[in-house]
This record gives structure tokens, C-alpha cells and sequence, in this order.
């Protein structure tokens, strides 16, 4: 890959939200990401795939800083967020995780009601207004296609909830704050195909207003939901282009060979 050139880039700046440029990272001294330069593009969503170790959750940790919470790591590069370098240590980490909002891949309510999980991020961020915050906690239910099922328990400790709803809880609690992205760490690896099915439409649903970044390791999903699709393989992006393409006519015999199941 050239290092002096992006070439992961498919449309007009002004579509790019963010833009990664040689990312290197580091634990220690193990290297876990070399080189990486790619472009995501707002209102798509973006899946990563690549088999375990290769760098994908580690790399979506980067996009909001929370690669700061773990220690002896090493950063080097860019990483610019609609054009500001949010690496710069003039640039608050928490605002950065308040734009761009970051969902597990198993399931973590606070053991508190659903009402409280939603309300606890507009809480922390100084907002007392009970009218406002509840209209909050409402909206933000509904875009999670969480309301209706749970409208009339609200009050309810969160860990009552299903596997599937405890993580359209978090995708809630996540949009309540507002965040312009989303990113998504195998956010149905430990649900059941229904629940699956019901994450995926909600993805599809939500990149009408924000942008989705989300690792999988299930490639039929990645084909189901996303738009572009970058294949990681031992700390390396080895191709990203439209899903279609990474699919159906990828360039690189590695991820032909990922993708048909030869290896990984």
C-alpha cells in the first residue's frame, strides 16, 4: 500500500466523515496495525471483517480515543474526524466518544432501570432538565425500535431485558447523547437469528442519519448490511471497496481466499 496516497477513497471529500491516514499501532512492542489508511464514508455503513487477531476491534477502538484507556500503547498517524485530527491534545477525548458513540459485542446495561440507562449520558454531560431528558429517553427508545416493547416498564431494571433487547438498549443509551457515528464490535455475536435480524434492520435504519462503522465476523451479515467492506488480515488492510465488489470481484487473492473460506 502506498503509504503517501489514500486509496481507499470512492467519492468527494465532503462525503468523507472520517479519515484514517498510516495508522500504527502498538501494544508494547507487538505491532497490531501497520499502515492503515482508509476512508468512511458518512451515511454508509462500513463493515470489518478479517479473522480473529487481525486488528479489527482494535482498530474501531481508535476512532474514538478508547485506545487511551489501556496502557504501554503506541499511536502514530492521523486520524481526522469531518476534517479535525481528533488525535491532537487539544481536541477533549470525551467529546470525541460523545460524537462518535461505540456499541459492544455483548450486551452491557447498567444495572439500574432502562430509564436510567438512557438518562445517565445526557445526566453526566450536565443536562437536569427532566422535560427535555425524558423526550430524550423517549426518542431514543423509538430509534432503537425499543419503545413499544418496553414503554410500560420503564422503570424496570434493564438486566430483566433480553439478550436482543439489552443490545438495542445500548444502541439507545448510545443514540441519546447524539452522537454523527456509530460503531458496532460484533454487536450480535451473542444473540439468537431474530434478534440478529432485528440489529441488522435497525442498522439500515439508522444510517439514514449517522454513519456505522461495524466489525463482524459473520461475512453473510456484512454482506447483508453494509456498503463498503475493508478486510483486515495480520494488522494489514488488505482491500476495502463496495461490498459488492469485496464480494463478488474482490482484486486480492487473499481476500478471495478469506471470503470462500480457504482460510480464517
Amino acid at each position: 500500500m502506498d503509504n503517501k496516497e489514500n486509496k481507499n477513497c470512492f467519492c468527494s471529500q465532503d462525503l468523507i466523515k472520517i479519515k484514517t491516514e498510516n495508522i500504527n499501532f502498538f501494544y508494547g512492542k507487538q505491532r497490531v496495525l501497520k499502515n492503515i489508511n482508509l476512508d468512511i464514508l458518512a451515511n454508509k455503513i462500513t463493515a470489518i471483517i478479517g479473522p480473529s487477531g487481525c486488528g479489527k476491534t482494535t482498530f474501531i477502538r481508535l476512532l474514538n480515543r478508547m485506545h487511551e484507556l489501556t496502557p504501554n500503547i503506541t499511536l502514530t498517524g492521523r486520524i481526522y474526524l469531518d476534517g479535525q485530527d481528533i488525535l491532537s491534545p487539544s481536541v477533549n477525548s470525551v467529546e470525541i466518544r460523545r460524537r462518535i458513540g461505540m456499541v459492544f459485542q455483548k450486551p452491557n446495561p447498567f444495572p439500574k432501570s432502562i430509564f436510567k440507562n438512557i438518562s445517565y449520558g445526557l445526566e453526566i454531560n450536565g443536562i437536569k432538565n427532566k422535560e427535555f431528558i425524558e423526550e430524550r429517553v423517549i426518542e431514543s427508545l423509538k430509534n432503537a425500535a425499543l419503545w413499544d416493547e418496553v414503554k410500560n416498564r420503564l422503570y424496570d431494571n434493564a438486566l430483566k431485558l433480553s439478550g436482543g433487547q439489552q443490545q438495542r438498549l445500548c444502541i439507545a443509551r448510545a443514540l441519546a447523547v447524539k452522537p454523527e457515528v456509530l460503531l458496532f464490535d460484533e454487536p450480535c455475536a451473542s444473540l439468537d437469528p431474530i434478534s440478529t435480524r432485528k440489529i441488522e434492520e435497525l442498522m439500515l435504519e439508522l444510517k439514514k442519519d449517522y454513519t456505522i462503522v461495524v466489525v463482524t465476523h459473520n461475512m453473510q451479515q456484512a454482506a447483508r448490511v453494509s456498503d463498503y467492506t475493508g478486510f483486515f488480515l495480520m494488522g494489514e488492510l488488505i482491500e476495502f471497496d463496495t461490498t459488492k465488489n469485496i464480494f463478488e470481484a474482490p482484486k486480492n487473492p487473499k481476500t478471495e481466499d478469506y471470503i470462500t473460506g480457504k482460510f480464517g
